[in-house]
Formats: C-alpha cells, structure tokens, sequence
C-alpha cells in the first residue's frame, strides 16, 4: 500500500476550455496547470483526442520532475451517474466515446460531473472547510449547482443531480397570452451575455467577461444585460437556499469569480428571494480555489477513490 503524497492529474472539460494539471495530494498543491480551447461543437473523438495529448503532455512532464502520476480525475461539463458513466450529450458529446479507456492507458480514471469536482475542491480546500453542508454554483459557459454534505457531492438517485439552469421557465403573458420560455442558461450565462448584449449593439462583446467588463466601465446597455440576468439566476438561486437550508452558498465559474456588478447584483438578488429572515444572511462566498477548482477537484476524485479502494494509504491533511 502506498504512502505519502499522492500525484494524480486533474482534467476540467468545460464548454469553453479543458484544464489540467497534475496536483500533489492531500496538500491540493497544482503543478504544471495547462489550458486549450475545447471547441466543443466538433466530434466528440476530436475533443477527446485532444484531451488525450493534453494528458500525455502532463504526464510526461510530470515524470521530467520527478513526480509519477498515479491516478487520473476527470471532470465533465454533462450528467455523470453513480457509477461514472457519461449521460448526457449536451455540449461534449463523448457517451459513444471510450474516454475512460484512452485515458487509463496512463493511470487508473475516475469520470466526475465537473460541478461535483469543483464542490469537492472547495470542500477539500476552499471556502467549504468551515461548513457541513453548503451549496456550491458555478456560473461560466453553463450554469450549475451541487449540494455538498459533510465533504460528499450529493449524488440524487442517478447522479443527474446539478441542471439548476437547464430547464425552461415558462411564464404565460396575462394580458396577452404569450408564453416566454427561456432557460436559466439563455439568460444569464457567459454566451447568453454576449448574445443579449449583441442583439442590442452588434458585434461589441466576445464573451462574458467583455460584458462584465463595458458594464464595470459603466456602459448602461451592459449593465441592463447584467441586472436582467443576475436578477433571475439570484432567484433560482434564492429558491435553492429555501428548499435545500445550506449553511453558505459558495459561487465558482468564470463569471462567478467576477468582481463589478455581475458579483454584486447577483448576491443582492439571492438574498432579496431568500424567503426566510434569518437565512437571508447567510454567508455567500466566491470560490477560494478560483478558475483551478475542476482541476483540483478533479483529481481529488481520484485521490478519494483510490483511497476507498486501500491502493494509498491516508496521510494527512484536509479531514474529509
């Protein structure tokens, strides 16, 4: 049985970028940290090919300095269920794809909800330490939420738990008739941002933060994009605090870690839904291990795994 510190590589495939970097474990140090365009709208085999150079690239690093990686965490922008398996489709499309199988070539995988992964990260090395159950959401490319509980991802009853955004919120006009049905994600996220604020002024936003950034400086059409969205998605999140009583909402993604009027109006809407006094105040906090969080979390998945299945030994460090 092995002991002392742990390397395992920690992949994020998000909608926009796929992250990695070998992290040493349990201190949750990266090493090595790596970012390439996902691009996602190709085939599901030309993303993971590039996922699979990106991993071979670390790797062999990794063992220029020293280190042997010894597992490998993935976490993924789609459902993932109990068992690993990938359900979903939506933007990565890898359910025909033999992921876990090109990747194992260089160590043991474990495939996570990338969600569930930056939870984890949180929980492990983040803003979550000092909470038994908190409500992690990031906000980027796409929206989602994971309940974490005593430093475990909530799973639900088939691991589709995290499409607090997915679903349309349909709304049927009194006066007229017309019912608008809309996503949280259509609304509020990085592209969503760019699209509402380019229908206004053609051309003048690239992503998210571009928006952010012309409302920062003040630009009133950026900032009524901004209001619009931070007020519905501050709903959502409101009415998750009511039904699921976290003791802190801690927010991650590109736009989540965002400071400026995305940040403010986003924390002043969740807690004007919060529907109870005292929790009305509850702490609401960005992501300690910031744009690393899928990284770090992913290849603690691993880590943990390993650990339940007695291949390393506990050594210290984060109590979970």
């Amino acid at each position: 049985m092995k002991t002392g510190p742990f390397h395992a590589l920690g992949i994020d495939v998000g909608g926009t970028k796929i992250a990695a970097g070998v992290v040493s474990l349990p201190e949750g140090r990266v090493f090595g940290q790596r970012v390439i365009p996902t691009e996602a709208s190709r085939a599901g085999a030309a993303v993971l090919n590039d996922v699979v150079w990106l991993a071979e690239e670390l790797t062999a690093a990794a063992k220029v300095e020293g280190l042997q990686v010894e597992g490998i965490g993935l976490g993924l922008c789609e459902l993932v269920d109990t068992a690993g398996q990938i359900m979903s489709a939506n933007c990565v499309r890898w359910q025909d794809q033999p992921v876990a199988a090109r990747l194992s070539q260089g160590a043991p995988v474990v495939i996570e909800a990338d969600v569930r992964a930056a939870g984890l990260a949180e929980a492990l090395f983040g803003a979550g330490r000092s909470f038994r159950i908190f409500l992690y959401v990031t906000i980027g490319t796409g929206i989602s939420s994971c309940l974490m509980i005593d430093g475990e991802p909530f799973l639900g009853a088939h691991g589709a738990t995290g499409t607090m955004a997915s679903s349309p919120i349909s709304l049927t006009c009194e006066k007229c008739g017309h019912v608008a049905s809309r996503t949280l994600e259509e609304i509020a996220s990085g592209p969503a941002l760019v699209a509402r604020l380019n229908a206004r002024r053609p051309g003048t936003s690239r992503s998210g933060e571009d928006v952010v950034a012309a409302a920062s400086a003040g630009d009133a059409e950026a900032l009524e994009v901004i209001r619009s969205a931070t007020q519905v998605l501050g709903s959502t999140v409101g009415l998750l605090v009511n039904v699921l009583d976290p003791q802190a909402v801690i927010i991650g993604g590109g736009l989540g870690l965002s400071e400026g009027p995305y940040w403010e109006n986003l924390v002043a809407s969740t807690r004007r839904h919060i529907w109870s006094e005292p929790h009305r105040s509850l702490p609401i906090l960005r992501a300690m291990t910031g744009e690393s969080a899928g990284v770090i979390g992913a290849a603690a998945a691993a880590w943990r795994k390993m650990r339940s299945l007695g291949a390393i030994a506990y050594s210290g460090g984060p109590h979970q």
